[in-house]
């Protein structure tokens, strides 16, 4: 299905029955992410996936998809469809725009949950690193995208899952340069949504893993504790769907 925001193509899919359940991929990834757990909770749930600008098959629609655009955009498609109440399954950089969502329309997020994600801003050798991407980007697109996705699984889980590993690769390959440096300056400049967490009087959770490279699990404790967040635990890296899938999925039964 197509939404157009300001004449820009939004992908989405909705399947299943029962109450809703909004999913978010992460940077460089897509709906497809999501394929296995819209297999798992269809029969009770009804199950929007969203391409988030310039990814999957949707459009580019300014130089900087910030946290709050992408937001506004899923609220439009919940809108279109008349939704009032919904829960919100974040993965990293989704989870960012889950958090955008919760500030703007709290009583619309009736559950939280961030998986391989937090609410706090990018620390400032982050942000050198985003920037340093954006020139990585315009002379070695391939490159910066190879040693992103690989950099998202533990050293010990690369060579297992190298299926998995290059048809993310492949995929995100496929999204216009111009998708992927608006997020890289989204995610840059978003601000710490902490106090937001704290205070979004929903269910909420996160659910983090052990070995984690890209939000270390230390750090997702001390926030989890400040922001009174449940903390579900799971042994892998920053693809817990991929690496430790069946650890994940009984998580998400149980809090979904």
């Amino acid at each position: 299905m197509i939404y157009h925001y300001d004449n820009t193509p939004i992908f989405y899919e909705i399947s299943g029955n029962g109450p809703a359940v909004v999913l978010l991929h992460g940077f460089l990834e897509s709906t497809s992410m999501w394929g296995s757990i819209i297999e798992e909770f269809k029969d009770k749930r009804t199950i929007i996936s969203i391409d988030l600008p310039g990814h999957g098959q949707s459009g580019v629609i300014s130089d900087t998809h910030s946290m709050e655009l992408m937001a506004t955009v899923v609220l439009g498609i919940l809108q279109e469809h008349d939704f009032e109440s919904v829960a919100v399954i974040g993965h990293s950089m989704g989870g960012y725009v889950a958090l955008a969502m919760a500030e703007k329309h709290p009583n619309l997020v009736s559950k939280l949950i961030l998986l391989n994600s937090t609410p706090a801003a990018d620390s400032p050798e982050r942000k050198v690193n985003r920037d340093r991407a954006l020139k990585v980007i315009k002379t070695n697109r391939e490159a910066f995208i190879s040693m992103a996705i690989t950099n998202l699984f533990t050293e010990h889980s690369q060579n297992e899952f190298a299926e998995e590993i290059a048809q993310l690769k492949r995929e995100a390959l496929s999204f216009p340069s111009e998708g992927v440096t608006a997020v890289i300056r989204g995610m840059r400049d978003r601000k710490d949504r902490s106090l937001v967490l704290k205070n979004y009087t929903g269910e909420k959770y996160m659910i983090c893993a052990t070995e984690d490279p890209i939000v270390p699990f230390q750090a997702s404790e001390v926030l989890a504790k400040f922001t009174k967040t449940p903390v579900k635990k799971v042994s892998g890296g920053h693809m817990s769907l991929t690496e430790n899938y069946q650890e994940t999925i009984k998580i998400l039964h149980l809090i979904g």
